[in-house]
């Protein structure tokens, strides 16, 4: 047995399960409603508070989407009930950030500032504070796209080896190189 796979998970007070004849697990909490189509050979069973995800077989095919549908779900009620956030922390003389709507203007040390569109479904805010490096910080019900986003500005440019310049996210550790030697 998947030992993630067989963990049931808890339904926190305020939030409904329910798995539609269509085979989608739809979850609705004070933060909002998520759904997830789950594969036909796995099983979800609801029963009182508890959500236990069940496989067939032990085929290597199910014992994966085992421990991996139990993981979804699992974030998905965290999603709906308290919610995800990451932190971004820009590193580099000029760099910063400002936050309208739904759009992020990053100035990266290009040409041009960046304009990045956020889907609907994340919030953003930025901080500048004096003496510290500018951050932007990103909240979400849906764990998989808050990573996606986060990784794609980060990806917008990368922390380099040598100064530690880029966007990093804020737990984030740099290896640092030492560059060339001076004279022999």
């Amino acid at each position: 047995m998947s030992r993630i796979g067989k963990k049931p998970v808890v339904l926190p007070a305020g939030v409904t399960a329910k798995v539609s004849a269509a085979n989608e697990f739809v979850v609705k909490g004070p933060k909002g409603e998520m759904t997830q189509s789950i594969d036909r050979d796995i099983t979800i069973k609801i029963e009182g508070d508890q959500i236990t995800v069940e496989r067939p077989t032990d085929q290597i095919r199910h014992r994966a989407l085992h421990g991996l549908y139990r993981s979804l779900i699992a974030n998905m009620i965290t999603g709906v009930t308290t919610g995800f956030k990451r932190e971004l922390e820009l590193v580099g003389v000029g760099y910063r950030a400002a936050v309208t709507g739904q759009q992020i203007d990053l100035a990266l040390g290009f040409s041009h500032n960046i304009i990045f569109e956020l889907p609907k479904e994340v919030k953003a805010s930025a901080t500048a504070e004096k003496g510290q490096n500018p951050r932007i910080i990103l909240e979400s019900n849906d764990k998989q796209l808050l990573g996606a986003v986060a990784a794609k500005l980060r990806s917008l440019r990368k922390p380099e080896p040598y100064k530690g310049k880029g966007v990093r996210y804020s737990d984030e550790i740099v290896r640092r190189k030492a560059g060339k030697s001076a004279g022999k």
